[in-house]
């Protein structure tokens, strides 16, 4: 497969633009896709999918979360020659308990996986926790910079996977042998805690970070103050749960079945981060 291109979508999202950056690393052929990037590519415009899948044979979906598009898309490919996909999904999507869906995406993220599970082809699935990276560029990015970060967290714990390890499995997936039929479950080597976690980034930047743990009505009316629609604040609440009620802490051992060494520690993420900038300004 490596005269032809390898198709990433969401190729400007933490795992896409990472993923495109270690494929071209290799000496591959990358098509980075999506709405602003080099290639556009739209889920919600299907006059888009055939110019990128056209002459792939590997493809990275990264799905679009409320709809039940990567099964057509999926099928589509498979009429286009595509022979491998690697699909990034999410961990706990198997637990109906796992965390609170208001918004009504984890049907649709259940078809996506039976929908490669199906298809016919080379398929890997990949199912990372909580991103260190929503400290530094995500979820939790604006208040780490802005020197306290205040959620419904409790001292829950998570084992949050650097979206370097996330993108290094994908790369492996998509160019090598040996991930078929394989779901990857991906983790960091330790659990850590909302308080350890700011310590941490604390001591990678030299200034001082807060940990406020509210419950959760404090948050929700929090981002209410703040403009956000209850109905929307009430959905990052429940984004928390998990971490909130420790369902996030348990370890996987994803990245060293993928890649045959343990995961990257916070702790490097941290200081990697910070040598970039991160919390710069």
């Amino acid at each position: 497969m490596s005269e032809h291109p390898i198709l990433v979508t969401g190729a400007t999202g933490k795992s896409g633009r990472r993923v495109v950056a270690r494929l071209r690393d290799r000496g591959a052929q990358v098509r980075a896709a999506s709405r602003g990037g080099e290639h556009h590519f739209d889920w919600t415009d299907r006059g888009t999918w055939d110019a990128a899948l056209t002459g792939v044979r590997a493809v990275y979906v990264v799905q679009l979360d409320g709809t039940r598009l990567v099964r057509p898309f999926v099928e589509l490919a498979a009429r286009r020659g595509v022979r491998r996909i690697v699909l990034a999904s999410g961990r706990g999507i198997d637990d109906p308990h796992y965390a609170p869906d208001r918004t009504g995406a984890r049907p649709g993220i259940l078809d996506s996986e039976a929908a490669v599970r199906e298809s016919g082809l080379e398929w890997t699935i990949t199912r990372p926790g909580w991103f260190a990276q929503n400290f530094s560029e995500g979820f939790f990015a604006d208040a780490v910079h802005a020197g306290e970060l205040r959620l419904p967290a409790g001292e829950g714990a998570a084992s949050f996977v650097d979206a370097e390890d996330i993108a290094e499995v994908v790369a492996a997936a998509l160019t090598g042998e040996g991930h078929a039929g394989r779901v990857y479950e991906l983790s960091g080597p330790r659990a850590v805690t909302l308080t350890e976690a700011v310590a941490t980034i604390s001591a990678a930047t030299g200034r001082e970070i807060r940990y406020v743990p509210l419950s959760v009505a404090e948050y929700i009316e929090e981002l209410v103050a703040q403009g956000l629609p209850r109905e929307d604040a009430e959905v990052f609440a429940d984004v928390v749960e998990p971490l909130r009620e420790g369902r996030d802490a348990h370890l996987s051992d994803g990245v060293r079945q993928a890649l045959g060494r343990p995961p990257r520690a916070f702790g490097r993420f941290a200081e990697a981060a910070a040598a970039a900038g991160a919390w710069q300004g």
